[in-house]
């Protein structure tokens, strides 16, 4: 008999459905036709076991027990789930052959593997563990992962990876939470202090730069742009047609290395008198073109979605938070199985799926999404960047699957979503955005004006960027185009010169006037859900270590995929942040929080290296051990630290939380675990 263990009952049951019928479905299991067993966890049914595990002394919070570091690891099976871990128990001791079908990512795999651990099965049988990996539940799809099954033990770095990532995140939240918390208490905050290795670094980017708008001071600097014709007729003349008809080029001062006097750090002027006198010295003069590049650009379709690119668009077009775009692709994923695995990291395709194209947009076509009618133009014999095998890991980009919305009843923000997903991988199968990059720099007394501009030749995916019906306010194609690209490039500019396509090189016009454009310093903006996103996942900005820095720009950010929507949600929950509109504020306790913590604990440089050596440990390029000792010998030092002072940046504070810390030591410790 073959078991079949899947980490939800959603894929239990997708599962079951391609196997040989008929079913009889039980409390915690279905038996198919053949004999053969599917049965599920529910997420995570064990869990770490609490620190009074490890000795009844733990129970109270006090410093001297800092900190506490496990000899012998224990797991717990989770109260609400206690008969689904007895019937794969029952069913684990009468199988043949058991298959693996964890989500197909570093949790899924840890997921089930650490309940064979947990129900002892033998050496034997967890050699022969198969692995099944799916990432689409519709049958088809099914029925061809169950014919591509691996062996388990391939993905057992992946699980190391996950387990030392759970040991690390317990000993470091645990440990720091109760220091804090305990030290806290002291100098008069009455509530738990939760410290994570991720959300904390998370809070201190929004306490710095709520801080840093707060002391920013807006200065005043100058520009100068020059007023171009093709002939030597003031501003308020009108000559003959060609003046007429030809608009005016607006070209701007580049100041000379004699200006940086008068300049401030950022090459901006400063000085009004200055500018005000590059004003008078350009009026009514020559302006020679002195140099005149036009070039063909092209810029490929933005590639499809990973969970992460998908929430920033999401934030952005609909105001929808991280969490509730998770929610929502959970939805489309296991209820209406219209879209593939969303927990992804991967923004690339596996070459064998490029077989699915002409299916999928066929389907698109008939689909009656808004975008179906501009599919006309898309050629599934395109092949975009997307298609990389050797870029694909466990899993691969969010893509829509085979199946149609046509008969679904979709909520608005399934629709939206699911929408944004469909587009982004249409746009595969659509042709680059070309267009003529044209620069030009002209001498007009004695100083460099410059100006460009873009010619569009080919609209090609843009074509698909269109404002959604759905959508508040509305926005051009390039702003959408833009919004769903990593990042803009000189195809984005606006087309403000059009005429400069008429110039030649060497070539006079004439500078009507001079405008002097007065501006102001700006602050940065506060965060958002998409631009927290975006700094969670490019972390590189904001980690001081250079070495670590380039290191990052090619790795992964803050958290992962599956996690950064629960940590924001976490700190909004425990009260150390809060909304104003659509922006994210740190509130009093979340500023007291960083405050009372060492700089290392609230930057994420710490936890930016431990998602690299979480990632070597998958890879088999770092071991268990040499990533756990140097955090349980470091926790030491921290502890020490924070117990030789009192954080008086706490002083006067309630705790955001409810109940209080009091009224949660009366009732259950539990919920003093503190997590990532």
């Amino acid at each position: 008999m073959k078991l079949y263990i899947a980490e939800k009952p959603s894929l239990g049951r997708a599962i079951a459905d391609v196997l040989p019928k008929p079913h009889k479905k039980q409390q915690g299991y279905i038996q198919v036709g053949n004999g053969d067993i599917v049965t599920w966890c529910i997420g995570h049914i064990l869990e770490q076991a609490e620190p009074e595990a490890y000795g009844e002394h733990y129970k109270k919070w006090q410093l001297e027990h800092l900190p506490i570091i496990p000899e012998s690891w224990q797991l717990k099976p989770k109260y609400k789930t206690k008969s689904q871990l007895t019937v794969i128990r029952n069913w684990l001791k009468k199988a043949n052959e058991v298959i693996h079908a964890g989500d197909p990512d570093r949790e899924g795999q840890l997921l089930v593997d650490e309940v064979l651990n947990y129900l002892k099965l033998s050496k034997t049988k967890t050699s022969a563990v198969k692995r099944l990996l799916i990432s689409d539940l519709n049958p088809a799809a099914v029925k061809k992962a169950l014919s591509q099954l691996k062996s388990n033990q391939a993905y057992m770095p992946l699980s190391v990876s996950a387990l030392a990532r759970s040991r690390a995140d317990w000993l470091y939240g645990i440990n720091l939470t109760r220091a804090l918390t305990i030290q806290g208490g002291k100098a008069g905050y009455q509530g738990v202090l939760s410290v994570g290795r991720v959300q904390t670094p998370v809070l201190g980017l929004v306490v710095n730069r709520d801080r840093e708008i707060a002391n920013f001071v807006s200065k005043p600097f100058y520009e100068v742009e020059a007023e171009l014709s093709l002939n030597q007729s003031t501003p308020n003349q009108n000559t003959d047609s060609q003046a007429t008809s030809a608009p005016n080029i607006m070209a701007k001062w580049q100041p000379s290395e004699a200006c940086q006097p008068y300049q401030d750090e950022d090459g901006r002027v400063v000085v009004k008198a200055l500018a005000e006198n590059v004003v008078s010295r350009i009026h009514q003069q020559p302006a020679k073109v002195t140099e005149l590049t036009k070039q063909d650009k092209q810029q490929n379709a933005p590639l499809p979605y990973n969970l992460s690119a998908l929430q920033i668009d999401a934030a952005k077009r609909y105001a929808m938070n991280a969490k509730l775009v998770l929610d929502v692709c959970q939805a489309l994923y296991e209820k209406h199985k219209l879209i593939t695995y969303p927990r992804s990291d991967c923004r690339y395709l596996p070459t064998e799926h490029f077989s699915q194209a002409p299916q999928i947009l066929a389907m698109l076509k008939d689909s009656q999404l808004p975008l179906a009618k501009q599919l006309s133009d898309a050629d599934p014999k395109r092949k975009s960047r997307a298609w990389q095998d050797s870029k694909v890991g466990a899993h691969h980009a969010i893509i829509p699957t085979t199946k149609s919305p046509a008969k679904l009843n979709l909520n608005n923000f399934e629709k939206n979503v699911y929408q944004l997903i469909c587009r982004q991988y249409a746009a595969q199968f659509f042709p680059a955005y070309c267009y003529q990059q044209i620069k030009a720099s002209f001498s007009i007394a004695g100083g460099l004006f410059t100006a460009s501009t873009n010619i569009v030749s080919q609209l090609g995916w843009k074509s698909l960027f269109t404002p959604s019906p759905n959508s508040k306010g509305g926005s051009t194609k390039a702003e959408q185009a833009k919004s769903n690209s990593n990042k803009a490039d000189d195809g984005e500019q606006q087309n403000n010169n059009p005429a400069l396509a008429n110039l030649t090189q060497g070539q006079t016009l004439f500078c009507q006037q001079g405008h002097l454009r007065e501006k102001q310093t700006e602050p940065p903006k506060h965060f958002t859900d998409a631009s927290l996103l975006a700094a969670m996942t490019g972390i590189a900005r904001f980690v001081t270590d250079k070495s670590l820095k380039a290191i990052l720009k090619e790795t992964d950010g803050l958290g992962t995929e599956a996690t950064r929507a629960g940590i924001i949600d976490l700190l909004f929950k425990r009260g150390f942040l809060q909304r104003q509109g659509k922006q994210i504020h740190a509130t009093d306790a979340g500023k007291g929080l960083i405050d009372a913590l060492p700089n290392d604990c609230t930057q994420p440089d710490m936890t930016a290296r431990w998602e690299l050596s979480l990632n070597q440990i998958a890879d088999k390029a770092c071991s268990y051990g040499q990533f756990m000792q140097p955090i349980e010998g470091s926790l030491h030092g921290l502890i020490n630290l924070l117990s030789q002072h009192l954080p008086s940046s706490l002083q006067g504070l309630k705790s955001p939380q409810k109940p209080a810390y009091k009224k949660r030591r009366k009732t259950s410790h539990r919920k003093r675990k503190s997590t990532v």
